[in-house]
């Protein structure tokens, strides 16, 4: 296993079954019983999985902050483990008549990422400063603040450039200050090593190609925690663990954990690594807990074994790369969210 690292999660339709996208959304959500709440299948395990390497646990969601105490009583019930929680201030923001930051991701988001890279490198000379893992959803611009963020991290994106794209996006001067002094402290390098997109509204996954290879968008859980058990940040016991909960929870059988193994092969997304480390997973004394669902964990370690005996094509991607201030443009104050969706369709 690699050394510790951080992950920061978005909550709502990331983590949590969510909606949103109207008024009575909204009341509905505000004034639901955190038993009420529903978390995306695999989402809870996967957490509480990547808690137990040792990973810090950041949650920075848009959810208003006056939903605080029965976030973390869901969070409690789910019995995932977190570092920090960072919710929106969207009652001040209403106070201030700041409207436009209600919706907005990148004004509230890129702030806080900054920020809170600055805290976590420590200090100069003192032990490397941990890497990073960030998983949000389609719905919003995750992609796009994720991607933001970590190459201003890298130093493919400059200060200019920068002020380019908070300028099309109509961030807020406060936080536009708030960006340029965190990029000023932060250590450039190669910060963040995955972006895993949860395609809740099923958006072709050919939408994120002109982020590159660290974006996966994924359909299941189990794709992610697939994906991460190559990258070495989850044990395979862990990614029995999510395979386990979606075949006793949301009825997934072999063949269904099989092809999602066969999806990432056929996007690009897998490395074929993941036989042995099934194999030495199933091994583990400690898989014996995951009874009645080893049968199935069993035949879908086989159906991926016979899907990398004769790979398929691999879907090559022909997009360019994102043009940041064309998407800040485009997400400005989140007030674009569904034409942008009919945009790269």
């Amino acid at each position: 296993m690699s050394p510790p690292f951080i992950t920061r999660w978005d909550l709502d339709k990331t983590y949590l079954r969510t909606e949103f996208d109207t008024v009575r959304d909204l009341v509905r959500t505000a004034m639901e019983r955190p038993e009420e709440k529903r978390a995306v299948p695999g989402a809870a395990t996967l957490l509480r999985a990547l808690g137990e390497t040792g990973a810090r646990v950041h949650i920075l969601s848009g959810s208003p902050r006056q939903l605080r105490e029965r976030l973390e009583q869901k969070l409690t019930l789910d019995r995932v483990r977190w570092d920090e929680l960072t919710l929106k201030p969207n009652l001040s923001n209403i106070l201030k008549l700041r409207f436009r930051a209600l919706r907005d991701q990148l004004g509230y988001k890129l702030p806080l990422l900054l920020s809170a890279r600055v805290a976590d490198q420590g200090d100069p000379g003192e032990q490397a400063a941990p890497h990073e893992i960030l998983v949000g959803d389609d719905a919003e611009a995750d992609a796009f603040v994720y991607s933001l963020y970590a190459d201003l991290c890298e130093g493919r994106v400059g200060p200019e450039e920068l002020a380019t794209i908070l300028q099309k996006g109509q961030v807020y001067r406060d936080q536009r200050e708030i960006c340029f002094e965190s990029l000023g402290r932060i250590r450039r390098g190669v910060v963040v090593d995955r972006i895993l997109i949860h395609l809740d509204r099923q958006s072709p996954p050919s939408q994120f190609d002109g982020y590159g290879a660290r974006v996966v968008p994924f359909y299941n859980y189990l794709q992610a925690a697939f994906v991460l058990a190559e990258d070495g940040r989850l044990a395979g016991l862990g990614v029995l663990e999510v395979a386990s909960a979606l075949v006793l929870r949301d009825r997934f059988d072999a063949e269904a954990l099989g092809r999602s193994y066969l999806d990432l092969l056929r996007r690009g997304h897998a490395r074929g690594t993941i036989v042995a480390i099934l194999a030495a997973a199933l091994e583990d004394p400690r898989a014996a807990s995951l009874e009645p669902s080893l049968p199935a964990l069993r035949d879908m370690a086989r159906a991926i074994e016979q899907y990398l005996a004769a790979p398929p094509p691999i879907r090559r991607s022909t997009s360019p790369r994102a043009s940041y201030a064309e998407l800040a443009f485009r997400h400005q104050g989140g007030k674009n969210r569904k034409k942008f969706q009919r945009l790269v369709r």
